[in-house]
């Protein structure tokens, strides 16, 4: 028997800061509504634009990183499930929200461009003004020492591992 798929990837924007609440039981749930635009030409060659609404929520230790290094304008992946609720309002109405359920977040706006969200999406044919790194800049060599030069006096610096990259986990990382 084939197993069922609920799956959802989208790319787009914060349209606000994200806000996080707790619940009763102590866990973190943070909530953002992320505007993912669509662009095509029709046959004429007109451009047209289309921009879909997203709310986005994410739980605990997830939620506690969007809550921290999201802000509006930030471009983001989140992958996910599709979710929707039932709920009565205050005139007694049945009402249905359907949200993505985060399961991942990575930020896609280098840290320096987090910022207002832009008018429109560049479109898919038009070429990008300069390529998105995915890895982090190759480290230059140092250079060799002759036997005549000093010992340098600064410390050795260590590099972070690049954010959003696979990272060792270790014992004590795993929440089970």
């Amino acid at each position: 028997m084939a197993k069922d798929l609920n799956k959802v990837q989208l790319t787009g924007h914060l349209g606000a800061d994200p806000e996080m609440r707790y619940t009763a039981q102590g866990s973190a749930v943070t909530t953002f509504r992320v505007a993912s635009n669509r662009t095509w030409r029709d046959k004429d060659g007109n451009t047209h634009e289309e921009t879909e609404w997203f709310r986005v929520v994410a739980w605990d230790k997830l939620g506690e990183i969007c809550n921290q290094y999201l802000t509006k304008g930030t471009r983001v992946y989140v992958e996910g499930r599709l979710q929707t609720r039932k709920w009565t309002d205050r005139d007694g109405q049945d009402r249905y929200t359907t949200e993505v359920i985060a399961q991942d977040m990575i930020i896609l706006s280098p840290k320096g461009e987090r910022g207002p969200i832009p008018d429109a999406e560049p479109a898919y044919d038009e070429p990008m003004d300069e390529p998105v790194r995915r890895t982090p800049p190759p480290v230059p060599p140092t250079p060799s020492r002759s036997a005549t030069s000093a010992p340098s006096t600064r410390p050795p610096v260590s590099r972070a591992p690049a954010r959003n990259q696979p990272q060792p986990i270790e014992d004590e990382d795993i929440p089970f």
